[in-house]
């Protein structure tokens, strides 16, 4: 068994292991990379099938294509498709690109509340009806206490203090120094009532296993990762307004694996191009202490 077999085999049984151990369980899939190949090990661990509801937060600044990509595949997949949004904070224009607010309080609005509250049931949630191809609003519905994550321990600094099942207070506040102890791949699954739970398959995968692993299995993948004549291409996919591509002409997926074998970006962190990660010193980790992705 060579290293990406092993690493499918791990995500495969936390996959499974959450879907037995969480009654109110939900993915997010934020359409990026990682989240695609999440959600790809998950149709692997049920045979085809996906019986997580997915969720999405749509801030309204994410490229069109990202969105266009999202729909397509979840009506080619017949995904349980959900997008959350804030709306009333884009109602007020309460916004970075409406020069209202910080990035990093533009995010915490548009994606940590949006995120928390589509979670929580507060809000209601746009879900795909598939016999119209159209979404429809329904109400929020009963929480969700367990949450599929795609964040990797290399890409970020706090994403490195996370478990594989990390647990949240009720308001979906990360507590770095309260993570229980995972030896001997031996998961806690059993938490105290009111507790939301973050499950990271992902965690021990890299850039390049992620890019290897796509390539292996032909993973549809969006093309805003691939340079097309502009020398740029995107490492790491967010808002518009607050993301910006890197230097490569990378087309395809076996030349950004060249480019990572080669340590084209050894020294350049793979969300260099993400803004809301610079405008504070722990801006990110910020951000995720209290519900952030």
């Amino acid at each position: 068994m060579d290293q990406l077999e092993k690493l499918e085999s791990q995500s495969v049984f936390i996959l499974r292991e959450a879907y037995r151990s969480f009654k109110e369980l939900v993915m997010l899939w934020s359409i990026g990379k990682d989240s695609t190949v999440l959600l790809w090990l998950a149709r692997k661990a049920f045979f085809g099938h996906v019986p997580i509801p997915l969720m999405h937060v749509d801030t309204a600044f994410k490229v069109p294509a990202m969105i266009e990509y999202r729909d397509q595949l979840a009506r080619d997949w017949k995904l349980n498709m959900i997008v959350g949004q804030n709306v009333a904070a884009l109602a007020a224009k309460e916004t970075f690109p409406d020069g209202k607010v910080s990035r990093l309080q533009c995010c915490a609005s548009l994606k940590s509340e949006a995120l928390k509250h589509t979670l929580s049931g507060d809000w209601p949630r746009r879900v795909l009806d598939h016999s119209t191809g159209e979404y429809v609003e329904v109400a929020g519905g009963e929480p969700y206490t367990g949450v599929i994550v795609g964040v990797r321990a290399d890409e970020e600094g706090s994403r490195s203090k996370e478990r594989y099942f990390s647990p949240r207070d009720s308001e979906n506040d990360w507590d770095v120094g309260d993570q229980p102890p995972e030896l001997w791949n031996q998961f806690k699954t059993d938490f105290a009532p009111g507790t939301h739970v973050r499950i990271h398959p992902l965690l021990d995968w890299t850039e390049l296993n992620i890019w290897e692993y796509i390539e292996r299995e032909n993973i549809p993948i969006i093309d805003l990762y691939f340079d097309r004549g502009e020398g740029k291409r995107y490492r790491s996919l967010g808002c518009y307004p607050c993301t910006t591509p890197v230097d490569s002409t990378a087309t395809n997926v076996a030349e950004i694996i060249t480019e990572l074998r080669g340590g084209r970006f050894s020294n350049i962190a793979e969300r260099s191009g993400r803004e809301q990660d610079k405008e504070d010193g722990a801006g990110l980790e910020t951000l995720r202490r209290d519900g952030y992705m």
